[in-house]
């Protein structure tokens, strides 16, 4: 795999592809955008805080980067996306959702819940921050809180912008 590959994952999917920007991926269908495009996309390099000490949502870049997941207190990961490495087993514990094709809402929830019960910093990713992730994040606020989706998606996207759900229900 050349290194322009590696640098380019599919917004969409997440896989590393082989194909230039703009064109559409021959193997998923998904297609790079453009540079402008891309950074308006582009999340930050910190995750979003959702819920105050408690629940943090962001990238697999975000959570490769365990000194500042230190930093911010955060002590357990939940990762929605099986093909992601769990990259600091001594020093995180995790939880990762084995299905890539279907997110497992209730195996996630009793996760965040049992967290929330330990007083635990969590956070949620999945490989932009914004998609599966974030499915999961609207879900437990819909749970936790009795809001319906539109609030806890509001709620979300203010916190996290760069979310984009409707990526999701293609899955």
């Amino acid at each position: 795999m050349r290194k322009r590959e590696r640098e380019n994952p599919c917004g969409v999917c997440g896989h590393y592809h082989k194909y230039e920007e703009g064109e559409v991926c021959m193997v998923c269908g998904h297609r790079i955008p453009a540079a402008e495009e891309r950074s308006a996309q582009q999340g930050s390099a910190f995750p979003s805080e959702i819920l105050k000490d408690f629940l943090y949502l962001g990238s697999y870049d975000n959570a490769s980067r365990a000194e500042l997941l230190k930093t911010l207190g955060i002590s357990r990961i939940l990762n929605t996306v099986p093909a992601c490495q769990n990259l600091y087993k001594n020093s995180f514990t995790y939880h990762c959702l084995q299905d890539d094709k279907h997110l497992q809402f209730d195996d996630a929830i009793q996760f965040l819940e049992q967290c929330e019960r330990d007083e635990a910093r969590v956070l949620i990713h999945c490989m932009s921050g914004k998609n599966r992730s974030a499915a999961i994040v609207i879900a437990y606020l819909m749970k936790s809180k009795g809001w319906r989706f539109s609030q806890s998606c509001q709620w979300v996207k203010h916190r996290r912008p760069v979310v984009e759900l409707s990526q999701v229900t293609r899955v």
